[in-house]
């Protein structure tokens, strides 16, 4: 089942993405996430974005110090929908991202179908937090 994110007042309606990050905090409150299993999966975003030393923006931008980063802040050619959001990066909301970027970013350019595997989201922001 997909969970959408309403808008309202052109604002995101918090309770929908509090409900749709549900999943990612059980996950990482689970923990034995696997940076290694991690960085595996991490290999479908390669094509377009870069993170570890010496990485830059590419087609995607980089994801080093993603953490704590609000969402289109970087020097970028980032979505309209991007440079406005008032999404701040962390485990909740990038899990919720790698669900359904459309539902967290309404209008976003980034071209994902979007992750249904809870541990595999959890191994890929445990490879991201490494470059934090």
């Amino acid at each position: 089942m997909k969970r959408r994110v309403t808008k309202r007042s052109g604002l995101l309606h918090i309770p929908a993405l509090l409900i749709a990050m549900l999943p990612a905090l059980n996950a990482n409150a689970a923990g034995g996430a696997d940076p290694k299993a991690g960085a595996a999966a991490f290999r479908v975003c390669a094509s377009c974005h870069q993170v570890g030393p010496g990485a830059r923006n590419a087609f995607g931008p980089h994801l080093n110090n993603l953490f704590g980063r609000r969402a289109g802040s970087l020097q970028y050619a980032y979505s309209a929908a991007m440079k406005k959001s008032p999404v701040v990066w962390n485990d909740s909301t990038l899990a919720a991202f790698l669900r359904d970027p459309d539902a967290v970013v309404p209008g976003t350019k980034m071209r994902l179908w979007g992750y249904s595997d809870e541990r595999k989201i959890a191994n890929l922001l445990a490879y991201l937090r490494q470059y934090q």
